[in-house]
């Protein structure tokens, strides 16, 4: 974890998801900055914007367990340049606590996120779902990204499934919402929650690949729930997960979208769900 007041001159040895990431303490609550390193189309990446978040709870010295589950909601576009983060500590039980983030820019609310952290002890486990088949990851060609969103370039896509295919045409039959790839940072970075909820938005929109064509797109709301601790993501000591996204419909101008993240050992690490805006 980072230090509350980052050091500057340490820039060039921390990695760039973890500079985007930072945040520093000001006046009781936290001070976050949009990276260029991260900008999407019309803003910072949503994805860092909330690992941004969650670090800001994860610094509170009260803060206890892991992160057990996430959501964000973006309420306003995220613009260039620095943002405030206040937190809050709804309510703690004796495993669980409940916590509430709101990043204001300008005087504005443009994101909430609500958090639970959890205190995991041992008990009965049992994993149902199978990690689907995929090629090692070394065995997969790369995506290449010097044409995609700054984002994008901070990160390896080696689509095993449903790969990216646009024009600027329409298809006429629309295609399967369904891709699988291995992702990792494009600097190699050990898996942890950031990451895992900053990869959790890292599936491009399902209406990309059903329509073939980029169309404006913004996610609305995502949750994403973590099925392992710090132990847990510390025994699986990986910089990769096979990542798997869906959507169900596309309606009115709102789908959902689904997704999961897999450990190389088959293990699930998290699950995810979005409600997306869309103009097409």
């Amino acid at each position: 974890m980072l230090e509350k007041t980052p050091d500057t001159s340490l820039r060039d040895t921390v990695h760039p998801f973890d500079r985007a990431t930072q945040v520093i303490a000001v006046d009781g609550g936290w001070r976050g900055e949009a990276s260029a390193d991260y900008f999407a189309f019309v803003g910072p990446f949503g994805g860092a914007t909330a690992a941004t978040m969650l670090r800001a709870i994860m610094m509170q010295p009260e803060s206890l367990g892991d992160p057990l589950s996430v959501t964000v909601n973006f309420c306003a576009p995220v613009g260039g340049g620095g943002f405030d983060l206040a937190t809050r500590l709804i309510k703690a039980t004796r495993s669980t606590q409940h916590w509430m983030v709101e990043l204001q820019q300008n005087g504005e609310v443009a994101a909430f996120m609500t958090a639970v952290f959890a205190a995991r002890r041992a008990s009965w486990s049992h994993q149902p779902a199978t990690m689907p088949d995929a090629p090692p990851f070394d065995q997969v060609k790369p995506l290449p990204t010097s044409v995609i969103a700054p984002w994008a370039q901070q990160y390896q896509f080696r689509f095993v499934e449903g790969s990216t295919n646009y024009s600027t045409a329409q298809k006429d039959i629309p295609a399967s919402a369904y891709s699988r790839m291995w992702l990792s940072d494009a600097l190699p970075r050990p898996i942890d929650f950031l990451s895992l909820l900053s990869m959790s938005d890292s599936f491009f929109a399902r209406i990309f690949h059903v329509l073939g064509k980029i169309v404006p797109i913004g996610t609305v709301s995502m949750t994403t729930v973590f099925h392992a601790d710090s132990a847990d993501l510390a025994a699986e000591n990986t910089t990769m997960v096979l990542g798997v996204a869906n959507a169900n419909i596309f309606h009115k101008s709102f789908s959902d979208q689904t997704g999961e993240l897999w450990s190389p050992n088959g293990r699930l690490l998290a699950t995810t769900s979005q409600a997306v805006y869309f103009k097409a």
